[in-house]
């Protein structure tokens, strides 16, 4: 397993991290400022600033991205919704491709309006359909310009509003359906905060493999946890062995950067946004 105790070569800040502080170009230019050499910003700050701007900004900091936050959401409660969904993705794959990231990361969505705890229907198998076909249809267009699609499986707690995709082993379901040949294009995104507790885990991941694991996210589970969205901790201060989740992922050979996505609206959050970056060193060199 790599040695992070001298270095933060290998550390990404999600921007949603520090959404809160600063804005996209904000954050690259502090991001740079401390040697942290990749990101993984959102469409919303993207779109805030300018996609041409943003592509400027990462070339001028030789700024690299660990993925593409976010597409998916492909259920919807009707046919115009379903096409609304896809056409959005594709667009998604469109930023990424310009902004040079490695993949574009999916929420798959759950029960379509299940945000508003009014979901238009309550069969959580359709809304599972509705996902493998939407990703499917991404896929296509995906292989034709060269963006590999990351699935990220989220804690049941959200199969509701956000994803009805749960465990590491659904997603490499979806994969195995969807890319059977394992052509590198459809994988996953493995996410501490939402697997940790998997008890099938490390085989889940062995069965991912390098070819499809496609980013590493790392944050920490807190108890309680006040907030099921709004709560996350920081690395060491929760119930993750982050450290041997990280050793499984590098045993099936996963080489690249373990991104820091923390959204915690009562604490880190609130403070500045340069102790929240030198926290997250420190805590990926000793936590991570």
């Amino acid at each position: 397993m790599r040695d992070f105790t001298d270095s933060h070569e290998w550390l990404s800040i999600n921007t949603a991290t520090v959404r809160q502080q600063w804005t996209l170009p904000e954050i690259i230019e502090h991001c740079a400022r401390l040697g942290i050499r990749a990101i993984s910003p959102w469409r919303d700050q993207v779109a805030a600033c300018g996609l041409d701007v943003a592509m400027r900004l990462l070339r001028e900091h030789d700024m690299m991205l660990s993925g593409y936050c976010r597409g998916g959401m492909f259920t919807a409660a009707d046919a115009p919704g379903l096409r609304i969904a896809r056409d959005d993705n594709r667009r998604a794959v469109d930023e990424a491709l310009a902004l040079g990231a490695p993949c574009l990361v999916l929420v798959v969505g759950g029960l379509p309006n299940g945000t508003d705890g009014k979901p238009a229907y309550k069969d959580i198998g359709l809304a599972r359909e509705q996902v493998r076909d939407g990703i499917g249809a991404l896929l296509d267009y995906a292989r034709q310009v060269g963006m590999p699609l990351a699935i990220e499986p989220l804690h049941p707690m959200y199969a509701a509003d956000r994803a009805c995709v749960n465990t590491l082993d659904q997603a490499l379901d979806l994969c195995d359906e969807l890319d059977p040949l394992r052509s590198g294009m459809l994988g996953a995104a493995v996410d501490v905060y939402h697997v940790w507790w998997d008890p099938t885990l490390q085989a889940a991941i062995e069965r991912c493999g390098k070819d499809r694991l496609l980013a590493f996210h790392v944050c920490d589970w807190l108890v309680p946890t006040r907030d099921m969205l709004t709560d996350r901790g920081m690395m060491g201060d929760g119930v993750i062995d982050i450290r041997q989740i990280r050793s499984w992922v590098e045993a099936v050979g996963y080489t690249g950067f373990s991104e820091v996505e923390i959204f915690s609206a009562q604490n880190w959050w609130c403070k500045p946004g340069e102790e929240v970056l030198r926290t997250c060193i420190e805590r990926h060199r000793s936590a991570v």
